[in-house]
C-alpha cells in the first residue's frame, strides 16, 4: 500500500502540472481573433499617455478612430489601429468594404484599409462588442470633459495669436482659446517625452492645406490633447499630431495624415487619409 502511494503521488502531481499548462495555453491573455474586445489586439492599440497631468482616455485609447455617428473613407485610406462606431450600427462604416471576422464570430470586421491586426467595430456586432464600445464612448466623453475643465497655465497660454497660430512654437502647458483657431502655417510643439499639452478650443479648428504639425525635443503625439468644441477640418496634404477630442465632427482632407487618434462625438470623415496610432 505504501509503495502504491509513493508511486502514484508523483504521477498525480505531474498530471496536475500538465492540466494547468493546458488550461493556461487555452485561455490565457495571448488570445487571437476569437478574443472579443480590441484589447486583445494589442499591436493595433498603440501608446497612450502616462505622463503626469495628461488626460485619461480609458478604453477609448484602444481605438485610432472612435465616433458616434459615422466613420467614412474615400479609398484608399490607411489606418493603423482599431476603428469603433457606437451607437450607430455598421451601416455607418462607409467606404471600408468590410470583410467578416475570419472566425465567423461577428464580433468585428476587417478591411484592406485597416492594417492588421486592427479591426472595425460597430454597435450591432455580437456581444460583447456593443458593451465594449459603449464603455469606450463614455470614456471618450469623460476625456473631453476632463480636458475642457482644465485651467489655462497662464496669460501667456490664453488666446495665443488671437486664434491664428502663424509660425508658432508651443511649449508644454494648458492653452485656451475663447474662439475658433486656425493654423495657416507649420506649427511646432517643443518639449520632452514627459511633457503634456492640452489645447482647449471654444470654436472650430482649421488647418491649411499642405502644412505640418512638427514635434521637437522628444515631444510625443500621445501627450498632445486637442479639445475642440466645434468642427475640426484638416486641409489636403496636411500632417497633424495629437489626440483630437472633438465635440462634433472631424474631417481630414485628401492625402492628409495624423499620428494620434480621432475621437469624435459625431462623425469622422477620411479621404485617402493616413491615421497612425502613436
Amino acid at each position: 500500500m505504501n509503495r502504491f502511494e509513493n508511486y502514484s503521488k508523483p504521477r498525480m502531481w505531474l498530471l496536475g502540472l500538465a492540466v494547468v499548462a493546458l488550461t493556461a495555453g487555452c485561455g490565457g491573455s495571448g488570445g487571437g481573433d476569437s478574443v472579443s474586445g480590441p484589447s486583445a489586439t494589442e499591436g493595433s492599440i498603440g501608446a497612450v499617455s502616462t505622463a503626469a497631468g495628461s488626460v485619461s482616455l480609458g478604453t477609448a485609447g484602444q481605438y485610432a478612430i472612435l465616433a458616434k455617428a459615422g466613420v467614412s473613407t474615400v479609398p484608399n485610406s490607411v489606418v493603423t489601429g482599431n476603428v469603433g462606431l457606437s451607437p450607430t450600427a455598421r451601416v455607418g462604416l462607409t467606404g471600408w468594404s468590410e470583410t467578416a471576422a475570419a472566425d465567423n464570430s461577428d464580433l468585428y470586421s476587417t478591411s484592406a484599409q485597416v492594417a492588421a491586426p486592427g479591426k472595425l467595430y460597430a454597435a450591432d456586432y455580437a456581444e460583447p462588442t456593443p458593451t465594449n464600445l459603449g464603455t469606450a464612448v463614455l470614456n471618450m466623453e469623460a476625456a473631453y470633459t476632463d480636458a475642457a475643465g482644465r485651467t489655462a497655465t497662464s496669460a501667456a497660454t490664453t488666446n495665443v495669436g488671437a486664434g491664428t497660430l502663424t509660425s508658432q512654437t508651443l511649449t508644454p502647458g494648458v492653452y485656451e482659446w475663447g474662439s475658433a483657431v486656425t493654423i495657416p502655417t507649420d506649427l511646432t510643439f517643443s518639449g520632452s517625452a514627459t511633457d503634456v499639452w492640452i489645447l482647449k478650443v471654444a470654436g472650430t479648428l482649421d488647418m491649411a492645406a499642405a502644412k505640418n504639425v512638427i514635434l521637437s525635443g522628444g515631444a510625443l503625439p500621445q501627450n498632445i490633447f486637442w479639445q475642440v468644441s466645434g468642427a475640426v477640418t484638416m486641409g489636403a496634404g496636411t500632417h497633424f499630431e495629437g489626440i483630437i477630442l472633438g465635440k462634433t465632427g472631424i474631417t481630414l482632407g485628401n492625402l492628409a495624415s495624423i499620428n494620434g487618434r480621432l475621437l469624435a462625438q459625431t462623425a469622422v470623415v477620411l479621404d485617402t487619409t493616413t491615421v497612425t496610432v502613436p
